[in-house]
């Protein structure tokens, strides 16, 4: 299957760092999502609760990164994720990168990419 919604370049702000200066003031995050999700319903359809609701899914995700405290970059993907999953069981598997801007000198940004299927660890 090769169904996916995407939703690129999503802007939140969050405490997320090891650096005492990072511990006290939100800094700039930047997510990218890819779900895998069967589309062929929705296409018949046209109906929402046929796909993947991206407006209620970046709703969630920008709560929680709102009022998230996380250490690494990674832990807030693998939590984000968690949320993609329990929002909707149309989810099959969810691509998740995060990025910090200006997070290294001399480099746009930096942050990590996950991929997990449901009920994977």
């Amino acid at each position: 299957m090769n169904d996916k919604i995407n939703i690129k370049n999503l802007v939140a702000y969050a405490i997320i760092g090891i650096n005492s200066w990072e511990r006290q003031t939100k800094q700039k995050i930047e997510i990218d999502i890819e779900i895998e999700s069967d589309l062929s319903q929705a296409m018949r359809s046209d109906d929402i609760n046929d796909t993947v609701n991206y407006r209620t899914i970046s709703k969630k995700i920008m709560e929680h990164v709102a009022s998230s405290e996380y250490y690494l970059v990674e832990k807030l993907a693998n939590k984000l994720i968690e949320i993609c999953f329990n929002e909707d069981q149309n989810c099959i598997s969810v691509k998740m990168t995060i990025r910090k801007p200006g997070a290294v000198r001399f480099s746009e940004s930096v942050g990590v990419t996950i991929t997990r299927k449901r009920n994977e660890k």
